[in-house]
């Protein structure tokens, strides 16, 4: 039966602790309803608690967007619930997101508390939330670092209390697809009734592998995915939801699994992100980046001009960015350099394809790309020599 999977966008919180990027509440609103048109089904609009200034931006959010869940984020605090419950008042549709550390170095270095002390912390907290909330999502922090035994104990203490998700966050980057994919067989035979509740994941992405990790989460019972655009976050950042949308629907044949995102608005929704952020999306980025649908290598040209399959898995149009492009380098073969003079009105045939490649080569190899400017001195030394 294929699944379906939701997306948890955290970019207004998680990704404006990205160092240097402050997002005004303007700015708020308006990625937030860009990522409603994307088609995300909960925006974890920011951590109310933190200041006056993220309440007002969880508020403007709630009130801003029509079908998208809203929610904020809450430590295992009672205090922090109510700020949720006061700045998601007036969501169409609400969540609330608790938080507390279970690995021993957590528990240990920065909550100086037993085990004893968080579960009843969870049962506490996650019970006083279940008033104000149908869905009460319950996040054990650095779960990938806590004992198996210890995460079970907790989730299962969370679901007790009224949690209705559970998530499952790989706080600093530092699981791989092989140990998630066993943290999630230890979950599904452990805890109590796991096919009733949803679970999700939020991986960072320190040793690269955010993407994988959420993927692999997918294949292993997995139901939600927590990121956010361009894979802005803390540190190395977050899963780029971009990409995991794209593999999803690229390998439909291996995921078998749908979602709500509207492919076509994902280049719009990564370049607003990008503008508010400050923050230029490198060119070699997947799926987004300038690159991601340019091609130099004269294999690669030439195996574009026959069939664009040859070496796209993914059509710019299906995300909605510009089309395809062959920029002529010094890599360049002379079928694209006779293509491109072909759309440019020069009537050119293989022969003379003889004289004019040696020239183009020769600028190619001194310049980084080869502009129609360039081409058209080409062809204007051309037809010189055969003039002559």
């Amino acid at each position: 039966m294929t699944k379906q999977i939701q997306f948890f966008d955290t970019t207004l919180r998680d990704g404006e602790q990205t160092i240097g990027v402050n997002f005004s509440i303007d700015e708020k609103v308006a990625i937030a309803k860009q990522l409603e048109a994307w088609g995300v089904d909960v925006i974890e609009a920011g951590f109310p608690v933190a200041s006056e200034g993220d309440f007002e931006a969880v508020q403007a959010v709630s009130r801003a967007v029509k079908h998208t869940c809203v929610t904020g984020l809450a430590r295992a605090r009672k205090g922090d619930i109510d700020a949720c419950v006061k700045a998601t008042a007036d969501a169409a549709h609400k969540q609330v997101h608790v938080f507390i550390a279970t690995s021993p170095i957590h528990r240990d270095s920065k909550l100086h508390m037993s085990k004893e002390q968080v579960i009843d912390t969870i049962t506490d907290c996650v019970s006083y939330a279940h008033k104000f909330f149908d869905i009460v999502e319950f996040s054990p922090e650095d779960a990938t670092r806590t004992e198996p035994d210890f995460l079970v104990e907790s989730i299962n203490a969370a679901i007790a209390a009224g949690a209705t998700v559970i998530n499952i966050p790989d706080t600093v980057g530092y699981t791989n697809p092989v140990e998630f994919a066993a943290l999630f067989k230890n979950l599904r035979e452990n805890v109590t009734d796991f096919d009733k509740y949803t679970f999700s994941v939020h991986c960072h992405d320190d040793l690269g592998m955010a993407v994988a990790n959420s993927l692999a989460s997918i294949e292993n019972g997995a139901t939600r995915i927590e990121g956010t655009i361009n894979g802005i976050g803390e540190r190395a950042g977050n899963a780029a939801l971009e990409e995991v949308a794209a593999a999803m629907y690229v390998r439909k044949d291996y995921y078998d699994a749908t979602n709500n995102i509207n492919m076509k608005e994902t280049k719009r929704t990564s370049d607003m992100i990008s503008k508010f952020a400050k923050m230029p999306v490198p060119h070699n980025k997947a799926v987004v980046g300038a690159n991601a649908f340019a091609h130099e290598s004269g294999i690669h040209q030439d195996g574009m001009l026959k069939n664009p399959q040859t070496y796209e898995i993914l059509t710019p149009e299906s995300v909605g960015a510009a089309k395809t492009t062959l920029p002529l380098g010094k890599l360049s073969g002379s079928h694209a350099v006779m293509s491109k003079l072909h759309k440019m009105g020069y009537d050119v045939d293989r022969d003379d394809m003889k004289i004019i490649f040696p020239h183009f080569k020769n600028k190619a190899d001194h310049t980084d790309i080869v502009s129609e400017d360039d081409l058209r001195v080409i062809m204007n030394k051309f037809s010189e020599v055969k003039a002559s």
